[in-house]
């Protein structure tokens, strides 16, 4: 696999770095992959190599950069204590400007051939909902978005494809905010949501305890035919 570390300047003139993975072929349709609370980690990076390898273009951007520039934790007490402290000192809307700087600079990277989506875990997954809205995305993948009820301003403005994965069991994620999140793309096809029965948060995540092996695989599944459809 071609990876690599790359710059990309944020609305106001700084940079942050974004890791970027490459297709065998070395094009392709984009993928910007929005990370966990632990970062631009180890397991974020698998990901961005597994859709690669699928033939996507895939930047994973450093969303905590304002904070602590390549921050990359594990998935045990202390790596998640970290995790938790940067969540709270995360300005979220400036974590979406920056997935929307990083779809404008997809889209001038000359590997890139198609259309781009925004694709994100967790409170990646709120970003991918904004951020996509934002930055103009051609479809946006959120699993288990943390925060996206607090934000269903904007979802009447979502005329892309959009694709929601829940789950069932998620202890961060009431039935309620699921049911609001549902509510808010009442009556647009634009939408489309899959709930798993099995679920807990994270479990796309084989690093965590609330990893379920045939959730993930059925969820990946659907999303690579959702990017495949609508890239």
């Amino acid at each position: 696999m071609n990876s690599n570390w790359i710059d990309i300047r944020a609305a106001h003139g700084d940079t942050f770095s974004a890791h970027l993975a490459l297709p065998p072929l070395g094009r392709g349709p984009g993928i910007v992959l929005v990370q966990e609370i632990w970062g631009v980690n180890a397991h974020i990076r698998a990901v961005a190599q597994q859709y690669a390898l699928a033939g996507y273009v895939v930047l994973a951007p450093d969303i905590f950069w304002r904070i602590e520039p390549h921050i990359e934790l594990n998935y045990d007490q202390a790596g998640s204590a970290r995790a938790f402290e940067l969540y709270g000192q995360v300005d979220t809307a400036l974590a979406a400007a920056d997935v929307a700087a990083t779809i404008a600079h997809l889209h001038a990277m000359p590997e890139l051939d198609g259309k781009v989506a925004t694709l994100g875990f967790c409170l990646g997954g709120q970003l991918a909902y904004r951020g996509g809205a934002e930055g103009g995305a051609d479809a946006i993948v959120s699993y288990y978005g943390g925060g996206i009820a607090e934000h269903l301003d904007i979802a009447a403005s979502i005329a892309q494809p959009a694709l929601f994965h829940h789950g069932s069991r998620d202890a961060h994620i009431t039935p309620e905010q699921v049911a609001a999140i549902k509510a808010a793309f009442a009556g647009k096809s634009n939408a489309q949501f899959f709930d798993y029965a099995e679920g807990e948060h994270g479990f796309n995540c084989w690093g965590r305890p609330a990893y379920r092996q045939r959730e993930a695989a059925l969820a990946q599944g659907r999303t690579l035919q959702f990017l495949a459809q609508h890239l």
